[in-house]
């Protein structure tokens, strides 16, 4: 029953059309050749690139489960695909620990707040394909309430065999949050879950859910083996990305020993960088398009490390606080 990958994300919007277009345009998404049949008051348009496909759905009709979604929580992922060599067993494994079913024919059970999961035969997995900006999503960041973020492990680690493999506390002045990341024994499949904490100062964690009304993703990492051509290319075609502080590159190669994507580059494009035992990673956190602004997108690219770099945790939660008090200013 062995969790393999993410084979698909189902993301539920005001307008499928356009978000598309979005996507498309500014981050070099293509248009599935089979698209999906028409239904009265459903518009579904498949996307993708690399091994990442992504499903954007929306509904006219009021009533329909999509448009409820959004009406609640805004845009968002609402089904997180899960590829597996035996969809029935991770099913049945799921149940047996706890999950709400949600549609035994459809295997879906309940995940994150209204963020679902949905176990699917591997063999839908996409295959790589080169020569494109992104190559693969390599996590998902997901926001859960005060006090939940240990029965959140215990889920992942008993209903999907997942193990944790990293967990840090971050303190941004007055703010608090705590995180654990789990990940599928493939290792393809990652969760960074976070709580706030709220014997501190409310921050953007808080933010996020009430904003979002409940626990869900913040954020889809997408793996590029370029990061810097995938800025540039993005920021062409109108994509916005959070600014980093100049200080945060002082004393920067020297800190790390060096960096495989010299400094110059890196503070002109705003990346971030980190190192774990594996080697570097580096990254950046797009700006938030959305009303709420409670979902957005990142670019990584790993150079050998395989966990997350603890100074770039630090530095996302910063430059989100920026945008918050930025927008706040202008309202």
């Amino acid at each position: 029953m062995s969790i393999q990958t993410i084979t698909h994300v189902e993301y539920h919007c005001a307008d499928a059309a356009r978000t598309a277009a979005e996507l498309q345009r500014g981050f070099g998404f293509l248009r599935d050749t089979d698209q999906p049949a028409w239904q009265p008051g459903v518009r579904s348009v498949h996307l993708h690139q690399g091994s990442i496909r992504l499903r954007l759905n929306s509904s006219e009709h009021t009533d329909h489960p999509v448009a409820r979604y959004v009406e609640r929580h805004g845009e968002g992922v609402a089904v997180l695909a899960l590829g597996c060599t035996d969809p029935q067993a991770a099913l049945e494994r799921a149940e047996r620990h706890g999950a709400v079913v949600l549609d035994r024919d459809g295997a879906l059970i309940a995940g994150f707040g209204d963020t679902a999961l949905r176990f699917v035969p591997l063999e839908d997995a996409p295959a790589r394909s080169g020569g494109e900006l992104l190559d693969a999503l390599d996590h998902a960041a997901i926001c859960v309430p005060a006090g939940q973020l240990a029965d959140a492990v215990r889920f992942c680690e008993a209903a999907l065999g997942f193990h944790r493999i990293f967990g840090e506390y971050i303190a941004v002045g007055e703010q608090g949050m705590d995180s654990s990341v789990v990940q599928s024994a493939s290792g393809d499949v990652t969760f960074t879950l976070i709580e706030p904490d709220t014997s501190r100062r409310a921050g953007q964690i808080d933010t996020f859910l009430a904003d979002h009304d409940g626990a869900g993703v913040q954020h889809l990492a997408l793996r590029t083996d370029d990061i810097a051509t995938a800025v540039r290319t993005a920021r062409s075609h109108g994509v916005e990305f959070l600014a980093t502080p100049g200080t945060y590159y002082d004393g920067l190669a020297e800190r790390l020993g060096g960096t495989a994507i010299p400094v110059q580059t890196l503070r002109e494009l705003d990346v971030l960088v980190d190192q774990d035992h594996g080697g570097q990673l580096f990254q950046i956190f797009a700006r938030s398009t959305h009303p709420r602004r409670t979902f957005f997108l990142e670019l990584i690219e790993r150079q050998g490390a395989g966990t997350f770099g603890t100074a770039n945790i630090t530095a996302l939660y910063e430059a989100v606080e920026r945008q918050r008090a930025t927008a706040g200013a202008s309202v």
